[in-house]
């Protein structure tokens, strides 16, 4: 039996038949925790995450969603990936958005009313729901791609830099509902490549250029390196003083 939410063994992928975007990785990702992929833009973060959602073939290793290989057909209705692009109908309204997702998942026709207006709710864009979705901001796209993320309470929430273009008072309206739901038991994998964002997860993966640099808590990786942020760790660990 795997106690992981995510186990990843020697995990390798090789873009183009010669770019080694990651370099066997292996990692253990602990259930009902907010972990951070934090590194530079082209790092590998995006490679990994879309590899551990079955979006990515590996070249080599493997990935496990609990006991089951990443991208099994059972793992649909368990696991949700928020990309870095809007992935919702620009012409459609949020309600209409939320409401075509919710039944593709599976849910009730009894059940989309009600289950559309908790998610709503919860991403605070229910005074929004009849808006077209291309006439929202940015951080309201964001906002609206998350609720989609959010349908059927998914076991693990993968989520590719949510964050980018918001503004402070989202940003931290986001963080707290994040929380929220790994208090819930939701799994969470966040990638940034902000640094002051990795200070709020619970563990922390520091890639670049496609190998894993560190693992472990904030506080752990600070005392490993004798640093007070995780920025200043990730520099020291990359050999810039």
């Amino acid at each position: 039996m795997n106690n992981s939410a995510v186990r990843i063994k020697d995990a390798s992928v090789v873009l183009g038949g010669h770019y080694q975007a990651l370099k066997a990785i292996s990692v253990d990702l602990s259930p009902g925790k907010i972990t951070g992929f934090i590194g530079p833009s082209g790092a590998g973060k995006t490679t990994l995450i879309r590899s551990i959602v079955g979006r990515q073939r590996l070249s080599g290793g493997s990935i496990l969603i609990g006991d089951l290989p990443a991208g099994s057909a059972k793992l649909r209705s368990q696991v949700t990936y928020m990309t870095q692009e809007a992935s919702v109908y620009s012409d459609l309204t949020v309600s209409e958005n939320v409401t075509y997702f919710a039944t593709m998942s599976g849910v009730s026709r009894k059940e989309i009313r009600s289950v559309t207006t908790n998610i709503l709710k919860t991403v605070d864009m229910s005074e929004h729901g009849n808006q077209l979705v291309g006439k929202l901001s940015g951080g309201q796209k964001q906002r609206v791609s998350l609720a989609v993320a959010l349908i059927g309470d998914p076991k693990l929430m993968v989520l590719d830099e949510p964050t980018v273009g918001l503004d402070p008072v989202l940003r931290e309206q986001l963080w707290q509902l994040f929380h929220e739901l790994a208090a819930k038991g939701t799994t969470l994998i966040i990638s940034s490549h902000v640094m002051d964002e990795a200070e709020r997860c619970d563990d922390l993966l520091l890639i670049r250029n496609g190998e894993l640099l560190a693992h472990g808590s904030p506080k752990q990786l600070c005392e490993q390196t004798g640093s007070r942020s995780v920025e200043q760790s990730f520099l020291k660990l990359v050999g810039v003083k």
